[in-house]
């Protein structure tokens, strides 16, 4: 016989052993089931629950703990004080979250029945049978947690749980800086004939001093004298591009808001937020570092990349008789990404 052949016939015989296996294989069942400590020492059991109400515990002091710093640690407007607030808050939050979470987990692994059940697959829409069935399974469940025996184990998980909603609530209802007026978003500091200054010194910029390719950080002329400057200058930011003037597309809506190539735009993303400030001369595209959202600063700053959906909101400008770049008055439509009462 030629090895061909014998090739032949091995994989008829493979062929043939593999039609006449099993459809079906036979249920092994649940694996045996291997009793815990607690099942069968009273003491272990009763460590367990100890174990329980303390992690409960943690949580409550996490979230007691969230609300003295909420009110012992403001965010102020420095970032020593903003990061002091970050950290306290963050951490009381943590252990919050993580007691009621290990809590429950624990309780449900240590206490609980952990004998495997598996049931018979069945249509979508049980009948008043089964669900009927299914309150009694509930209502075994809750006898099996003993949570109606376990006072302690009671009092310590309605705690937690009734405490921690506190942690979100209360930034919400807290009055301590708090402003929730979004028409602010609406507008900035920017008015007609308020001078472009240079980012952080307020010095005056002339259009003399903006050559072709450099770019200058500009707040309004004042910013510091605001009583919160660091919140008028997060609206009011603006990057300021000189381009050939032969480069430069402007919307006929827009002609005459910027001055010989000079173009200013807001430097908030309108992804998240975040600084937009890097400018590539050659392909005149601005880069948001954060999620490489990309605007093309010679054609409105419209989006040619990443996560951002509209423009970067540009600021009209023109020139004073001393030849300072002035703004000729507030931005047009809101800064930043979107809100709840933006209609753009």
């Amino acid at each position: 016989m030629s090895n061909h052949d014998s090739g032949h016939e091995a994989t008829t015989d493979v062929a043939l052993r593999d039609t006449t296996g099993p459809d079906r294989f036979e249920d092994p069942g649940h694996p045996e089931h291997h009793p815990r400590l607690g099942d069968n020492d009273p003491k272990a059991n009763k460590k367990a629950e100890r174990q329980v109400v303390f992690l409960f515990t943690i949580s409550i002091l996490g979230t007691l703990a969230f609300i003295v710093a909420y009110f012992a640690f403001p965010p102020g407007t420095s970032p020593e004080t903003m990061r002091r607030s970050n950290i306290t808050l963050g951490l009381s939050m943590a252990f919050a979250l993580l007691g009621i979470g290990t809590a429950a987990v624990h309780w449900a692994k240590a206490l609980m029945n952990d004998h495997e059940k598996s049931e018979e697959r069945h249509a979508q829409r049980s009948t008043d049978e089964t669900r009927e069935a299914a309150v009694e399974v509930l209502k075994e469940g809750a006898a099996d947690s003993a949570i109606g025996r376990r006072g302690v184990l009671k009092v310590s998980m309605i705690g937690a749980l009734a405490l921690f909603p506190l942690s979100i609530v209360l930034p919400l209802i807290g009055n301590i800086g708090e402003d929730w007026d979004v028409s602010k978003f609406k507008r900035t500091m920017w008015r007609k004939g308020l001078k472009l200054t240079t980012d952080p010194d307020g010095r005056p910029i002339k259009a003399s001093d903006v050559t072709i390719g450099s770019v200058f950080h500009v707040i309004p002329e004042g910013l510091h004298e605001k009583p919160h400057p660091l919140d008028e200058k997060a609206k009011s930011v603006v990057l300021l591009v000189r381009l050939a003037p032969e480069d430069l597309k402007e919307a006929p809506d827009r002609e005459g808001w910027s001055y010989n190539g000079i173009v200013a735009y807001s430097k908030i993303c309108t992804h998240v937020g975040c600084p937009v400030a890097l400018y590539e001369q050659q392909t005149h595209h601005l880069l948001c570092p954060c999620h490489q959202s990309t605007f093309d600063v010679a054609d409105g700053a419209k989006v040619v990349f990443g996560p951002a959906k509209r423009p970067l909101p540009q600021l009209p400008i023109t020139v004073d008789d001393e030849g300072y770049l002035v703004a000729q008055s507030d931005f047009h439509e809101p800064i930043g990404p979107s809100f709840w009462e933006r209609l753009k």
